[in-house]
């Protein structure tokens, strides 16, 4: 039996063609889901994306699951304990930034009424549904993504320039950049018939 086409990028390695099969391009409204993309997102500047899903699961234990209400609340013992935790990215700044984003994630959650209710809002609620046939027309940023960069920026997040920033949409499903070949395209195009959050 012939395995359905897929994008390009996560073919040749099972954890990969999982995260891309199941989850990648779903369009997503769940908070804490959002802020987990959002913080390995930012832990992946300057990484490639495998890097971090092989950590996915360390990184979720040291985080306490992305729980941003406790994250937000991280002091220095805990930033301690994960700088010497190696199943994750030891970097300073970034886990610096894990727990301000946290912060600012909930400050957007007591102004917007939720995060997703402000993410969604600048697609009018609904999924940016590109067509590109390969890998090479995927752009690494878009206006979309510079104008929610500098927003997030202001509203004192931090690791969340425009390349952060569209691998997010991509990966939350607000913007569908499965390749038209691929055959979660046309599965998760038809996801976008309904309005998020």
């Amino acid at each position: 039996m012939n395995s359905p086409n897929k994008c390009q990028w996560c073919i040749g390695d099972p954890l990969y063609e999982a995260y891309h099969d199941q989850e990648w391009g779903v369009p997503l409204s769940e908070e804490q889901r959002l802020f987990e993309f959002l913080t390995l997102e930012t832990f992946q500047a300057g990484l490639s994306w495998i890097t971090i899903l092989r950590k996915r699961e360390h990184f979720r234990a040291a985080f306490d699951q992305f729980d941003y209400t406790k994250i937000a609340s991280y002091g220095p013992e805990k930033v301690a304990a994960l700088l010497q935790d190696k199943g994750i990215v030891r970097n300073r700044l970034k886990i610096a930034a894990a727990i301000t984003n946290a912060q600012a994630f909930m400050k957007v959650q007591e102004a917007e009424g939720s995060f997703a209710a402000y993410i969604w809002q600048f697609t009018q609620n609904r999924p940016v549904q590109n067509a590109f046939a390969s890998q090479e027309e995927i752009p690494a940023t878009t206006p979309l993504a510079i104008t929610i960069s500098k927003d997030l920026k202001q509203r004192g997040f931090r690791f969340v320039g425009p390349t952060v920033v569209y691998a997010h949409l991509q990966a939350t499903g607000v913007v569908n950049d499965h390749e038209t070949s691929c055959f979660r395209y046309a599965e998760i195009r038809a996801l976008g018939d309904q309005k998020y959050p």
